[in-house]
């Protein structure tokens, strides 16, 4: 059995941090990602593959092969969605891999520092906007599917239970709870791929992000089991 080697999680997004806070977060979660590969590789004889990114291409191929009558563009071939990550797939025996884990780390929130150095409050919601975008790309691309294998953690004091930038995460959410894991689609045939959005102020530990992935992408792996059949893997 192949699965992702965990020399190569450590090397997603190395070289593309933007500072030493998201840095040490991006790490946690790839430390976290190891830790689910390897509960995935106790439990299951399954291959599993990890990318670190999808590029647009490779999306629209996908829909366009998935809904010939819509239309669907892009407009440069370079460009890509990277999560934070990666992406963690299931490969079928015949090659097929379906995606059984996109994983993100948001860290937002300063101003804390910021007052206790005198200086002026920054405004709040970068990193929310960037995740957004990330969000529509990965939904669109899964819409097929029954279910969004979709988690984020976010960290930081622009996510206290106080702040109002919460519900900028929600509307992402399509009005989901927070803190709760959403990997199957909800609704009337399946209308709210919602994903799964965990925010709060203190930091998230290695061994708390790896168990919410571990029962995502365990999930999702039983999901194609039962589509697919699991002989199909």
């Amino acid at each position: 059995m192949v699965v992702a080697k965990r020399e190569d999680l450590r090397r997603v997004r190395a070289g593309s941090i933007i500072n030493v806070h998201s840095s040490k977060m991006e790490s946690e979660l790839i430390k976290a990602l190891e830790k689910t590969v390897l509960l995935l590789d106790s439990e299951f004889e399954i291959e599993l593959v990890h990318e670190p990114r999808i590029f647009l291409r490779d999306i629209v191929g996908d829909l366009r092969r998935d809904y010939p009558d819509v239309k669907f563009d892009y407009l440069f071939d370079t460009s890509f969605l990277l999560p934070d990550g990666g992406i963690l797939y299931l490969k079928a025996r015949d090659g097929t891999k379906r995606v059984v884990l996109i994983s993100e780390a948001k860290r937002q929130g300063t101003n804390d520092l910021r007052e206790a150095e005198g200086l002026k409050r920054q405004a709040k919601g970068n990193a929310i906007e960037r995740l957004g975008k990330n969000v529509t790309g990965f939904r669109t691309w899964l819409r097929g599917e029954a279910i969004f294998p979709f988690v984020v953690f976010g960290q930081g004091v622009d996510f206290d239970t106080d702040s109002s930038i919460l519900d900028r995460v929600t509307t992402i959410a399509m009005f989901a709870p927070l803190n709760t894991s959403e990997v199957h689609n909800v609704g009337e045939n399946g209308m709210f791929n919602r994903g799964s959005f965990y925010f709060r102020a203190s930091e998230w530990e290695v061994d708390e992000m790896a168990g919410i992935m571990y029962e995502i992408a365990k999930r999702s792996i039983y999901y194609y089991f039962a589509k697919y059949g699991d002989d199909s893997f």
